[in-house]
Order: structure tokens, then C-alpha cells, then sequence
């Protein structure tokens, strides 16, 4: 490279350095970041309960805002999802891929098996309840029963006990919750046998899962791996991960490393012609 040209691309780079990080520095201004919550694995995540059954005498609401016992309510393959109802982060696109891959099992709703989504904030109401089936009802892409898909409320004590039956551990952070994306699969007698994280899930995976519970046969995870990379929005109430920052924080190291590479290249090439 010409000295010429290699200190106008120098120039270059120096330059898109000095305007990237003015800009990095006013988006921080003009949207200033929270701390992240802090937990421990104690207080979120999930501790798998295998072989454990869920505690069939809880009484919770269904979406008329009658009462309604679990033991009424499971027998068949259960796939269980804790959730809350306003949650506008992890939930949403949880309960939108099980709906994706509701479309796509085998197995045949309302005979070979059911979902129950409960709500463990105590806020939400039946009323909510029932317009979340409507809308994810209406996401499957083949007729669904609505039996066979339920959202349930209850009072804190009820649904914290749930939870800790299948060791899902949420934490409250103002008026929103940390919480892990997973789905629990249960025998017809209510038996933890299977745990699903994420918030997609291969049809494949959720029939063979299925399959398992209806014979009553518990099986460990292979994935257990459970990610909480986000910043909390108090604003906007959800915990986003900051892609902003995260990319103009690559771009700037980029910058900076290719330069110092180019420096170092042009600092070499000099000392040689001078021994020469």
C-alpha cells in the first residue's frame, strides 16, 4: 500500500471512530440503561423434579373465573407453561413457538394430550385468560380445541406452589418477574417426566416427549442451559438485550484492532527498508 493512500485510510478509520462514538455516547445519554436485575440460581431458573408429582388438590380459575381442581384437569400428557399474562418479554415468544409447534405434532389435541398455561402473577385475571387463548388459539395453524389448550389464575400461595412443585423459580422486579423460558411435560397422574427450555421446540422433540409421559417414563434434558442476557426497560416494562450498544461496541474493537494491525504492518515494513 502507497504511504499516500495507507494515510488516507488511516485518516478514514480515525475518522469513523470519532463519529461512531459520539453516537454511541448520545444514544446512552438519550436512553440510559438500568442495571440488569441480579439474581441467583437459587432464586431463578429451573430445578428439575423428575419423577415428582405436582400437587393435584390446587384449585385454580379457569378463563370464566370458575374454580378448577388440576385433578380435573390432567388425564392425558400434559405439557405445562408458567407464564404471566402481561409479561412483555421471554412469554410472548415462548407461547408463540409452542403454538408454531402445535401446528405441526402428530399427536392429536384433546385426546392425546393438553396444554395448561398458568399465570403465577396473581394480577392477571380470567378475563385476560381467556382473550390470551383466543389469540393463541388463533396462531395454530390447524383446528385446535380450545379445551385442549387452557390459561388458568390463581392467588400467589397457589401458583408459587405449582412452580416450586416442578421447581420453576421466578423472581418479582417491580412490577414485572425474572423468570426462565421452559415447558414441562406431566403424565396423565401428573408426573414431572420431561423438561423443554427455550422458546422453540422442535415437533419432533414435543411428540417423542409426549409419547414418554403417556407411558409414565421420566427423562433428564439434554439441553439444560438456561440464558438470562438482557437489561431491564423500566419504561417499556421488559428486559430487551441491548443490541445498540453491543454492536457499536464490535464495530469500535474492529476499528481499533485492524488499525493497530496496520500500524504495526507499516512500523515492520519501515524497520526492514532501514536495515537494508
Amino acid at each position: 500500500m502507497r504511504a499516500g493512500t495507507k494515510q488516507r485510510f488511516v485518516t478514514a478509520v480515525l475518522g469513523a471512530l470519532l463519529l461512531a462514538a459520539p453516537a454511541v455516547r448520545a444514544q446512552s445519554v438519550a436512553q440510559p440503561a438500568a442495571p440488569a436485575p441480579t439474581f441467583t440460581p437459587q432464586e431463578v431458573g429451573v430445578d428439575e423434579k423428575l419423577g415428582q408429582n405436582v400437587p393435584l388438590d390446587l384449585v385454580l380459575k379457569d378463563e370464566d373465573g370458575k374454580p378448577v381442581s388440576l385433578r380435573s384437569l390432567i388425564d392425558k400428557p400434559t405439557i405445562l407453561t408458567l407464564n404471566y399474562f402481561r409479561c412483555a418479554g421471554i412469554c410472548t415468544p415462548q407461547l408463540n413457538g409452542l403454538a408454531e409447534a402445535m401446528g405441526k405434532v402428530q399427536a392429536e389435541p384433546g385426546k392425546a394430550f393438553q396444554i395448561l398455561t398458568v399465570s403465577f402473577d396473581d394480577r392477571d385475571t380470567p378475563e385476560m385468560a381467556s382473550q390470551k387463548r383466543t389469540n393463541y388459539l388463533g396462531e395454530i395453524s390447524r383446528p385446535f380445541p380450545a379445551s385442549a389448550w387452557r390459561f388458568l389464575t390463581g392467588d400467589a400461595a397457589t401458583t408459587k406452589a405449582l412452580a416450586d412443585s416442578v421447581g420453576f423459580k421466578y423472581k418479582r422486579v417491580g412490577d414485572d418477574f425474572v423468570h426462565a423460558g421452559a415447558i414441562m411435560i406431566l403424565s396423565p397422574t401428573g408426573k414431572v417426566t420431561r423438561y423443554m427450555y427455550g422458546i422453540t421446540y422442535l415437533p419432533a422433540d414435543v411428540d417423542m416427549a409426549l409419547q414418554e409421559a403417556a407411558r409414565g417414563e421420566a427423562h433428564p434434558s439434554i439441553n439444560k442451559l438456561l440464558k438470562f442476557c438482557f437489561s431491564y426497560d423500566p419504561q417499556g416494562r421488559k428486559y430487551v438485550l441491548n443490541f445498540t450498544k453491543v454492536a457499536a461496541a464490535i464495530t469500535l474493537l474492529a476499528a481499533a484492532i485492524f488499525m493497530f494491525v496496520l500500524v504495526s504492518k507499516g512500523r515492520g515494513k519501515a524497520k526492514s527498508e532501514e536495515d537494508e
